[in-house]
């Protein structure tokens, strides 16, 4: 299939089907001495993959790693990518209803409380944390704080949820000019560690400082993490923070 074909068959530019061929992310089976692409069946149905995770909102380089995994089995993967769309499905029906309850109430016909209007966002934060991290969480601190955890969380008021949202901005913030300074006891590596624990405080139960650390060592140590923060903040704000934490836990 040429590429005008796919483009057609597929809904995809030719600009990025050449861009997927640059960064090798979808290269063509074959290409013709007159420089013409030609894809092959299983070109097509990597195609098919990649579009799932692009709908599903991984990077592309996520995307690469995982079908260059050679553990990689496609009927697994549609299986794990059935399961992540019926919660993304499950997400926007919960915004779908909470703006219908928004506009009802604004038209008079029925109320609507404060905690309702941000109930499927923090449902939605539960969810995203339970598929990324709940096994890990569980075996590290048990099922029962893991549910305590979240039951904090969905208690949160409007004024909790808006302030927590606003902290993990600020400690993003400060966690960049950290890394600037590259000194993990100065005063403002000190102030990225408190902001991280009040930050927990909105989610634990109880705080210790053993367990700040623990969970410190797991971002290290658990790419998901380190892949989170350092997109968020830069290359090195994982490990910058965790020996903030453990210099914070010293004091």
């Amino acid at each position: 299939m040429l590429i005008n074909e796919l483009v057609k068959l597929s809904g995809v530019s030719a600009r990025t089907l050449r861009y997927y061929d640059e960064i090798g992310l979808l290269k063509p089976s074959m290409v013709a001495q007159n420089g013409y692409r030609q894809y092959s069946q299983a070109d097509i149905d990597r195609l098919q993959q990649i579009l799932f995770y692009r709908a599903l909102d991984f990077k592309l380089e996520q995307i690469k790693g995982l079908l260059e995994n050679p553990d990689f089995e496609v009927k697994e993967a549609l299986k794990n990518q059935q399961r992540l769309l019926e919660q993304k499905r499950s997400y926007l029906d919960g915004l779908l209803q909470t703006i219908n309850q928004t506009i009802s109430t604004m038209e008079g016909e029925t109320t609507m409380t404060n905690e309702q209007k941000f109930e499927a966002f923090k449902n939605k934060l539960i969810e995203d944390n339970e598929q990324k991290y709940g096994e890990e969480i569980r075996k590290k601190y048990g099922q029962q704080q893991v549910l305590e955890g979240y039951g904090k969380l969905k208690d949160m008021t409007e004024a909790q949820y808006e302030a927590v949202q606003q902290l993990e901005q600020q400690l993003f913030m400060r966690l960049q000019e950290a890394i600037v300074e590259n000194d993990a006891t100065s005063e403002v590596a000190m102030e990225v560690a408190e902001l991280h624990k009040r930050w927990l405080s909105f989610y634990w139960k109880k705080y210790t400082k053993e367990a700040h650390v623990g969970l410190a060592q797991m971002y290290l140590y658990d790419d998901r993490f380190t892949t989170y923060y350092d997109s968020q903040v830069g290359e090195g704000a994982t490990r910058l923070l965790h020996d903030a934490i453990v210099a914070y836990a010293k004091l």
